[in-house]
Order: C-alpha cells, then structure tokens, then sequence
C-alpha cells in the first residue's frame, strides 16, 4: 500500500457506506483525514476511528463547502486528496420526479463536486500538486428506466471532472473518476447486507480499493476513469 503519512484528504460523505470504508483506508495508510457530511453524530464516529477532524457540512452549499476546506487548512495547514464522495439518488419514470427530487440531485452530486473543487484548487495550484478523485457512478455512462434524474446528475458531474483534468494537469494536479456499478450500502434507503447483495453488489471496501489504486498510480501517471463492475468486481 501507499504511505500516505502527513498526506491530507478530505472525504464527503464520510459518515457512512463508500465515503466511510474510504475514510477508513486513507487513515489506515496513515493520512490525515477530514470527514464531511451532514449527519454529525455519525460523522463523529468516523473522525474518531480515523484520528480525524469532522466538518459536519452540505457540501451543496457554497459557504459550507468553502468552510470544509477552511477548516481543514486551519487544522493541518495543507490538502492533498480531495474525494468527492457526497451522492443521493432516487429513481422513478420522468413524469413522476418532482422539480424538488431533480434539483436535489443536482445540488448534491454535481453542484457539490464543482463548489468543492472550486474552492480548493487555489490552494492545490498554489502547491503544484494534489489529487482530486470523484464518485460518480457507471450510469454516467449509459441509461436505464428510472434513472432519468440520478443518471443526468452523473453525466453531467462527469463532465466536470473530465474537463477540470485537462484544465489542472500543467500544474501538476490530478484528477481521476471512478464509476462503481452497484454498491452494497444505504444508498436510496437500502439497508446494506441482503442476501440478494451479497451475490449481486460490491462492497464500500470495494471502492476503496479503487481509490487507494488511482492513489498509488506514480506520479507521471494519470488515472483518467476507474469503471469497477458487480459480479466479477473487475476493474
């Protein structure tokens, strides 16, 4: 595994489910861990086991999103990984999504993402380095029935992680997308650990896998897209 002692990165979503198992690797591998989400309790819980700092946050939010990377310069003076974890999701035919379900969506898994990168590649220019890693989902790269909202949010933060690389590569940044098919977690009100699951699902550890593998990539290398597949959890 990668050292990553004194190595800073910032998790959203880190209070349960894939951004948790994540919190969990990096602080294994000894990074110093910032833990975003908006359940504070159980954020805390996760800022413990990783010796971290818990920033309780709507990474939505522009004022939120600039106080995480605030808060995580104060405590430790520098970032170098930021994962953009933070998702929701909610499937339904088009006719029947509300404007409320599709904005949420897209303040959560594309706005998030923008606003959190926007407000720390000052710093990771400043520094001539750092790693961006998002996750999106393998619906960013086809459709299905239901997944109109959810699928769109993805396409389109896709997008803004693929163009952001091309912008930040000359200064030594890099940024890397890893789409999971399905994960065995809370996501959409699911209750991890159903039968069905465990033939059919990958694990949050799974992902932190992936995300330990585009860390440990050296550094002339660039992991563009990581598509990591249930069933055969090949990559």
């Amino acid at each position: 595994m990668t050292d990553l002692t004194d190595k800073v990165a910032i998790v959203t979503g880190a209070s349960r489910g894939i951004g948790r198992a994540i919190a969990l690797l990096l602080a294994m591998q000894g990074a110093k861990i910032v833990c975003v989400a908006r359940s504070a309790d159980e954020l805390t819980e996760v800022a413990l086991k990783t010796a971290g700092l818990a920033v309780p946050a709507d990474v939505s939010d522009e004022a939120d999103a600039q106080h995480v990377i605030n808060e995580a310069l104060r405590q430790f003076g520098r970032v170098d990984i930021l994962v953009c974890n933070a998702g929701v999701g909610s499937f339904n035919l088009l006719e029947h999504f509300s404007a409320a379900e599709w904005d949420q969506m897209f303040a959560v898994n594309v706005k998030g993402t923008f606003l959190l990168c926007k407000a720390i590649l000052p710093h990771l220019k400043a520094q001539h380095g750092g790693h961006i890693i998002g996750i999106a989902s393998d619906v960013a790269r086809r459709t299905f029935q239901h997944g109109a909202a959810y699928g769109a949010s993805k396409y389109a933060q896709d997008a803004v992680l693929s163009t952001l690389r091309k912008e930040v590569r000359s200064f030594g940044v890099k940024v890397s997308t890893i789409y999971p098919g399905l994960v065995d977690t809370y996501f959409n009100d699911s209750k991890p650990g159903s039968p069905d699951a465990e033939k059919t699902h990958l694990k949050p550890a799974d992902i932190a896998q992936a995300v330990r593998y585009v860390l440990e990539a050296p550094a002339h290398v660039v992991v563009d897209e990581l598509m990591i597949h249930p069933l055969t959890q090949e990559w």
